[in-house]
């Protein structure tokens, strides 16, 4: 996997972070009740939506090398964190289309190598520092 960079920036408006990888501009954002604007998903479902679409994309791209009738994917994922102790992250996959249960089994496979859950599922170092303006 190639190194991948992401600038984030918050400015006056409340909680609102535009983000930007140099081809693609997005917001983050934080619900009103939390004296956000709600103008974006938060940062926890941004963080479940890598994961979705990771594994999207690479049961979409296993099935068409493999000639296997994989007509739609649909991930629902949830997060329960308890900030102290642990995460768990629950992926609930459905997959449509003519398969097999030894496909469906091995997309199953297939789904936990999808990069963001190797990334997800092995010890992580964040390395913070400060940059002159």
């Amino acid at each position: 996997m190639a190194t991948s960079s992401v600038t984030a920036q918050i400015s006056s408006t409340n909680f609102k972070v535009a983000l930007d990888d140099g081809s693609h501009t997005w917001f983050s954002d934080e619900p009103e009740t939390d004296g956000g604007g709600d103008r974006g998903p938060t940062p926890i479902a941004l963080l479940l939506s890598s994961l979705g679409a990771c594994t999207s994309i690479t049961l979409k791209m296993y099935a068409q090398r493999k000639g296997w009738p994989l007509d739609d994917v649909r991930i629902t994922l949830t997060l329960d964190s308890n900030h102290n102790e642990s995460t768990i992250i629950e992926r609930s996959i459905v997959l449509e289309g003519q398969l097999s249960d030894e496909q469906r089994e091995r997309l199953l496979q297939i789904a936990n190598a999808c990069p963001v859950h190797k990334i997800l599922a092995h010890p992580i170092s964040i390395r913070s520092g400060l940059a002159l303006a």
